[in-house]
């Protein structure tokens, strides 16, 4: 009897101690859950006017501060902030961005040949009758002359780009070609169902130069950043005052 009474008691602990963690492994994630949305939606109290600095209350004492974590700025307010002065580390993703821009520009500017413009060439002569003379036909001048354009727009221009020479001119000019890519893709196979449907081959033409175009723009409105010829000619003629 003694022996089934101790069975009978532990038996009755196992099942509630498994009870209690399933009912502890349900209601822990909805609390943290809870406790971040609060923490992300609701005023925080002693918040530090100090960049890197969280206010915090210990032992009674108020106005001691402790440094903001790389975790605080994942988790903190931080996460929705947007960034309005791309200088410093917020700069360095420009570079990789622009140096592989340019350079898939110069890739896309030397159909037919190492150079841009190659006459006489499949590649270029191809460009010629399958895409300007039938969908830029409203042009003055000759369908060679426009291809050519296309061709040294893309090559030297993307070359200007990616070491960030003349950046605003060149971006400004390489948008405005892609901006015509966007026009043949769209004219030639319409819209291919964006942004929903789909295409038998999963090319998506007038995807491509699109984003290139906004990558342009994005160049166009805030120079080459730096690494780039643009900025060691602007430090040494620029009489403006560059600490802000």
């Amino acid at each position: 009897g003694s022996w089934l009474a101790q069975n009978l008691l532990l038996r009755g602990w196992f099942q509630t101690t498994t009870l209690n963690m399933r009912v502890i492994s349900t209601i822990l994630p909805l609390f943290l859950a809870i406790s971040s949305v609060n923490a992300f939606v609701s005023p925080r109290r002693g918040v530090g006017r100090r960049t890197g600095f969280v206010s915090v209350k210990m032992s009674g004492n108020e106005g001691e501060q402790k440094k903001e974590t790389t975790w605080d700025r994942i988790t903190g307010p931080k996460l929705f902030k947007t960034v309005t002065n791309w200088s410093g580390i917020h700069s360095v993703p420009l570079v990789p961005l622009r140096i592989l821009t340019g350079a898939l520009m110069v890739h896309h500017g030397s159909e037919g040949g190492i150079g841009p413009a190659n006459f006489g060439t499949p590649e270029f002569q191809g460009f010629v009758d399958y895409i300007v003379k039938p969908y830029f036909s409203f042009l003055p001048g000759s369908p060679e002359t426009w291809s050519a354009i296309h061709d040294y727009v893309e090559f030297y221009g993307g070359a200007l780009f990616a070491i960030g020479l003349l950046t605003r001119p060149a971006a400004l000019s390489l948008m405005l070609t892609m901006f015509c890519a966007v026009y043949f893709h769209l004219a030639s196979g319409g819209a291919q169902g964006f942004p929903l449907g789909h295409v038998p081959n999963y090319s998506y033409d007038f995807e491509e130069p699109l984003m290139y175009s906004l990558i342009f723009l994005t160049f166009w409105f805030n120079g080459a950043g730096p690494l780039s010829v643009d900025s060691i000619i602007y430090d040494k003629i620029s009489r403006e005052d560059n600490s802000e």
